[in-house]
């Protein structure tokens, strides 16, 4: 079992994590409390442009990197001039860095490459995201979204959403390491938008147990509708995998759910789970059979090069209902039109 399995068994499946964790969970939100309320007393410069942040209260994967490429997109298309920062986890680039899409995620990260590719947008990439910011701003951005970032309190924002995966929500309820959880659930209060991804309403009607969400939280879900051969570049509706076994890798935060949606498709899957940000190499892909291989598209950025005929990234996409999409966008353009005015 690797490091992340042991860790999701605590922080999802058991009720009581080993008793050494606690003492280092206690000690982790005292840190976590000092170090924001430091950065509250002494209130980060503002960008000269307005900053959207787009983060979460857990480790692991939410959703936030689909709802970036979704905000983008509505914020392009209301004549804004967007860019992306993100910190580049997974690449080996320590230093502030302009992302190209043909850049080596290798160096720069898979999720900043998924980001430059999807968005036709600036991307910038750095530990000190202020710095990485600033980056855009100097390229002509008039708007900048973080893609994770939310504990980043260096970074001075205009305004903050939050995800929250609904199948995982807050596991046990702990801060790291006894449990997931990056801040306590009543950090939730500070938020100008919160964002349910997985949909927060159940088949019944009722509410889903996700404590502490305001009563203005909005439901997403990620819709997968065609598969894309990774060699030759040709699409594929994923219904024509139903009925089929296939391979299933995913180095993502949470592989479950990526295996739950293939399977939801009528699609049999054999998983492969690899730890987040991963870099794949041919034994990771290649099986000793015939079956096609189905991967994420943050996945498939990093293995371009060595794949075969059988191999298929499932890029998703966010999806609001149109009355909640309006309502989070009003929330990030009051905010964006605050900032002009007080300018």
């Amino acid at each position: 079992m690797s490091v992340q399995s042991w860790f999701n068994d605590i922080w999802y499946r058991r009720a009581r994590p080993p008793l050494w964790l606690i003492p280092l969970s206690l000690a982790y939100g005292a840190g976590s409390r000092l170090r924001r309320k430091a950065y509250t007393l002494r209130r980060p410069e503002p960008l000269l442009r307005p900053v959207i942040v787009v983060g979460n209260l857990s480790v692991g994967g939410t959703g936030k990197t689909p709802l970036v490429c979704w905000l983008v997109a509505q914020l392009a298309e209301r004549g804004l001039k967007p860019g992306v920062v993100t910190r580049g986890y997974g690449g080996s680039n320590r230093g502030l860095l302009l992302v190209k899409p043909t850049d080596d995620p290798h160096v720069v990260g898979d999720e900043s490459i998924l980001l430059a590719r999807r968005t036709n947008v600036p991307v910038a990439i750095g530990r000190n995201r202020r710095a990485a910011s600033q980056l855009l701003i100097n390229a002509g951005c008039d708007v900048v979204v973080s893609d994770d970032g939310l504990q980043h309190y260096a970074l001075a924002r205009d305004c903050e959403i939050v995800v929250i995966d609904t199948d995982r929500r807050f596991g046990n309820g702990r801060l790291l390491p006894a449990g997931p959880l990056r801040e306590s659930p009543a950090r939730l209060r500070g938020a100008d938008a919160i964002v349910l991804n997985g949909g927060g309403i159940n088949s019944s009607g009722t509410e889903n147990a996700v404590p502490g969400l305001p009563s203005a939280a909005m439901n997403m879900r990620l819709d997968a509708s065609f598969a894309i051969e990774l060699k030759h570049r040709t699409a594929k509706a994923l219904s024509a995998f139903a009925g089929q076994s296939v391979h299933a890798v995913a180095a993502i935060g949470n592989p479950q759910r990526f295996f739950d949606m293939l399977r939801s498709r009528a699609i049999d899957v054999v998983p492969h789970p690899l730890p987040d940000h991963a870099h794949l190499r041919a034994e990771n892909i290649f099986f000793d059979d015939d079956r096609p291989v189905l991967m994420t598209e943050k996945d498939a950025v990093k293995c371009a090069e060595i794949a075969g005929p059988q191999h298929w990234y499932v890029p998703v996409r966010a999806v609001f209902r149109t009355e909640e999409a309006a309502v989070l966008l009003d929330i990030v353009m009051n905010h964006i039109q605050r900032r002009a005015a007080a300018a």
